[in-house]
């Protein structure tokens, strides 16, 4: 985890919250009748979701990588 990861309450959402949360928002951002100042914090709140998603993407790709490259597997 990153030191931007660290640094507030959503270090400790796993892939999954993460995920179910993302959907949720962009649900709410495709459904439409929300303010533009309600929107924009949504989208904000997805982008910074989607950072989340994929940090646990990558953390999970080079432990898969790793696992390949060590011989002892």
């Amino acid at each position: 985890m990153t030191d931007e990861q660290t640094s507030g309450p959503d270090e400790r959402l796993s892939y999954e919250q993460a995920r179910a949360e993302l959907a949720s928002v962009v649900e709410r951002l495709e459904a439409g009748g929300t303010s533009l100042e309600e929107s924009l914090a949504l989208w904000e709140r997805g982008e910074a979701l989607a950072v989340i998603c994929q940090r646990w993407l990558d953390g999970a790709r080079a432990r898969i990588d790793a696992s390949r490259q060590d011989p002892a597997s």
